[in-house]
């Protein structure tokens, strides 16, 4: 019975895997360019390559500590297994998406000789790679684990590995991205007036092998993270609450919106607007969607699907609201570059602070129509179809960087205007992209730790009433335990954004010097001597990875030391205050952040002077600041809450056991 109802989302994660394959295949089959082209090229993919293998040689000592942890120490042969199975697949999912944008870059770069449909088509099918290998092995994976063990609860290890993987690839990829991005601009542009991808500054590898690492990889980490551990929570909390068929419903949804989201893909077409192309891509997914869920759900729970399914959507035009460069948010922060750099980032602030209200409040419509609609289970499901849409997401998002390259091959290999002209005006849509599916995908963080905490309670309660307690638990803030855990948990996302935030700082300061070291003498810019651009890559690579292992530390331990000094109810009151003040402090980074970006991209458009002026180096610096909030703080705040969440589940039996309150 269970193989006949898990071979539906089985066929269709293979498909996706097969869908993978096709788009690597027409991508490879493209012109790379001039030689020039292939050489810059080739560095990237050096550097991209080479910062994942020492990054991923880090995390493995993690992976298997933690597993001989879970093996030995919680005698758990199962939570081992899934840990270190999810882990692996995470890394490989970011590991083969990555591996094809750092090669659709040059060629979409080529591809912009004939026009923007052509280059668009080159990059949304790079980008499309790594959203089917990330749906595909997320659901395989989440699929083949429960049809081999069973029961949802013992493959809880599965979304901790991948939690794991998401929280180093965010904090490690964008620290890099950040601090390379950041010393690049602040000497390039600000310091010696060059455009961002010249050749001659020697942080442009660094920093477009950081949109790779950081972008590419972290994104595909994030989302399979988000995608799996949605899964497993609506499973487990359909187990406890609804029984067979809960555990069910979330795979038919997530195995029904891989063949939508691969229709979609067939919708991005487009000459004009390139952001159209790719909303009519979404939207077609969307639809689609809905049609199969109406097929294959129950009244209720498809009633609930379209709830997560308009949330979705709905994150996506308000982020657009707020970041795009006809927005009126963006050119107030351009405008305000006239006084100077100052009042670029006080309205910058404004604009991320005000973002927060309109996702707020689709987070509480989505909650209570889906409570309403079909009680706790209800929620777990709209979050599932909310995430469901992944695929096409990270099609979406992963173009981004591939346009950013395409950009920077572009200027540095000496294409003539109108081919820059065309990267141009795709990297600018692709600014928009990644800042609404980061919006997305910290809007539906948000909504699966809900999930996991209800599956967290469950838990508890079981495990307490196994161990013969009595009374049923309550969450209530006149307790003082309740309380306590709630302002930890509420502290902890700030402390982590402090903590990424001043990374980057120091990783941007090691780049600065290291470029002017460079520039000191004068030769780099006559041209007489080339730039070292492996050093200033071995540099942020480096610093990445150093500076990476506090932040992960900090998330991991605080649920157990919380929950062994002061209980589960204090534990509760964490994660609580984690999933409230980390969404609110996710979103305004975020925003805020890319908003900065657009003002100085609508200045670089030609407007209020254009670029080398005073309002473009103004709205460089706000542009700058807001880099490690957007591309490193707020999104890692996503895999925070969830690894947080995760841990608490699995550690129940030890707080419930040891617990000193």
């Amino acid at each position: 019975m269970i193989l006949q109802n898990v071979l539906f989302p089985l066929v269709t994660g293979l498909i996706a895997l097969l869908a993978a394959g096709y788009f690597i295949i027409s991508v490879m089959k493209r012109d790379k360019g001039t030689e020039k082209m292939q050489a810059i090229a080739r560095a990237i993919q050096e550097g991209s390559s080479a910062y994942l293998k020492r990054e991923y040689k880090t995390i493995a000592i993690f992976i298997v500590i933690i597993a001989l942890i879970f093996f030995f120490g919680f005698q758990s042969a199962s939570l081992a297994l899934t840990f270190v199975g999810g882990a692996v697949l995470s890394a490989l999912a970011g590991a083969i998406g990555m591996a094809i944008s750092v090669r659709a870059n040059v060629r979409t770069a080529a591809a912009a000789k004939h026009g923007i449909q052509a280059a668009l088509d080159t990059a949304f099918k790079g980008g499309a790679v790594t959203g089917m290998f990330v749906v595909g092995l997320a659901l395989l994976g989440v699929t083949g684990m429960y049809l081999w063990y069973g029961d949802p609860i013992k493959i809880i290890g599965f979304g901790f590995g991948a939690s794991l993987i998401s929280l180093f690839a965010r904090i490690g990829g964008g620290i890099y991205t950040k601090a390379a991005d950041v010393g690049a601009d602040l000497v390039g542009k600000v310091e010696k007036n060059i455009p961002e991808d010249d050749p001659r500054n020697p942080a442009t590898i660094a920093d477009n092998v950081g949109d790779n690492v950081g972008d590419c990889a972290g994104m595909a980490a994030d989302l399979f993270e988000t995608y799996a551990v949605t899964l497993i929570g609506a499973m487990l909390l359909g187990s406890l609450v609804v029984g067979p068929k809960g555990v069910m419903y979330p795979l038919q949804i997530a195995g029904g919106a891989v063949i939508a989201s691969l229709i979609g893909m067939m919708f991005v077409r487009g000459k004009r607007s390139i952001m159209a192309a790719l909303y009519k891509g979404l939207v077609a997914s969307a639809i689609v969607a809905i049609a199969i869920f109406y097929l294959l759900l129950e009244e209720m729970i498809f009633y609930n699907a379209v709830v997560g399914i308009i949330a979705a959507l709905l994150f996506f035009v308000i982020t657009e609201h707020y970041t795009s460069l006809r927005s009126k948010s963006v050119k107030e922060i351009a405008e305000s570059g006239q006084s100077g750099p100052a009042t670029v980032i006080i309205n910058g602030l404004a604009v991320g602070l005000r973002s927060t209200w309109m996702p707020t409040l689709v987070i509480v419509a989505a909650i209570l129509s889906s409570f309403w609609i079909g009680g706790i289970y209800g929620i777990a499901i709209a979050v599932t179809a909310m995430l469901s849409l992944t695929g096409m997401i990270i099609a979406m998002d992963s173009y981004g960087p591939i346009t950013d390259n395409a950009g920077g091959i572009a200027e540095m290999a000496n294409l003539p205007k109108d081919v820059r002209q065309v990267t141009d005006a795709l990297d600018a849509v692709g600014n928009t992209t990644k800042a609404v599916t980061k919006s997305y995908a910290i809007g539906s963080a948000a909504l699966a730790a809900l999930t996991l905490f209800a599956a967290f309670t469950q838990d508890l309660e079981i495990a307490r009433q196994a161990a013969g307690a009595v009374g049923v638990i309550t969450f209530t803030l006149s307790d003082p335990l309740v309380l306590t855990g709630l302002l930890i948990g509420s502290l902890i996302p700030f402390v982590f954004s402090s903590m990424a935030m001043a990374a980057v700082g120091r990783g941007a300061f090691s780049v600065v010097e290291e470029v002017r070291r460079q520039f000191k003498d004068g030769q780099i810019m006559k041209g007489k001597r080339k730039p070292d651009y492996a050093k200033t890559v071995d540099i942020v690579t480096s610093a990445s990875l150093r500076e990476m292992v506090g932040p992960a530390l900090l998330a991991v331990l605080a649920p157990i030391i919380v929950g062994l000094l002061f209980g589960f109810k204090a534990l509760g009151g964490l994660l609580m205050g984690s999933i409230l003040s980390g969404f609110m402090l996710a979103i305004f980074m975020t925003t805020g952040g890319a908003a900065w970006d657009n003002a100085k991209k609508y200045v670089e458009d030609g407007n209020l002077g254009g670029k080398g002026g005073a309002v473009h180096k103004a709205t460089v610096v706000g542009d700058t600041v807001g880099d490690p909030t957007k591309d490193t703080a707020g999104p890692a705040i996503n895999p925070l809450i969830k690894v947080m969440n995760m841990i608490a589940i699995i550690a129940i039996p030890l707080i419930v056991a040891y617990a000193l309150l």
